[in-house]
């Protein structure tokens, strides 16, 4: 499979759906399913059994996980594409728009 190009800790842009335009931090990324849980967007109320770790169980808002394809990266405040390339033997990202090192 090849390399994500979305990590935990980047800053998201959503580009479909329901949250189209807001903005988030990544929290998860699961590259099996191709899905991202970005803080903040795609809320959904979920309701939940009293458990050991929430004594009072009820109704908990909470973030459902996005498809990959659903969200863009931002960098410097913009959108753009992520590409990968060598540099001193070591793979990196960078920002196809400006062409600068993400990481």
């Amino acid at each position: 499979m090849a390399s994500l190009k979305i990590k935990v800790g980047d800053t998201v842009r959503v580009i479909a759906g329901k949250d189209k335009d807001r903005e988030g931090k990544v929290l998860a990324v699961n590259a099996k399913e191709g899905k991202v849980l970005v803080e903040g967007v795609n809320m959904i109320t979920k309701h939940q059994k009293p458990s050991m770790a929430n004594q009072q169980g009820g109704i908990v808002n909470k973030e459902a996980p996005l498809s990959i394809s659903n969200v863009a990266l931002l960098h410097n405040g913009k959108v753009t594409k992520v590409g990968f390339r060598f540099e001193d033997d070591k793979k990196v990202r960078f920002a196809k728009a400006t062409g600068e090192k993400i990481d």
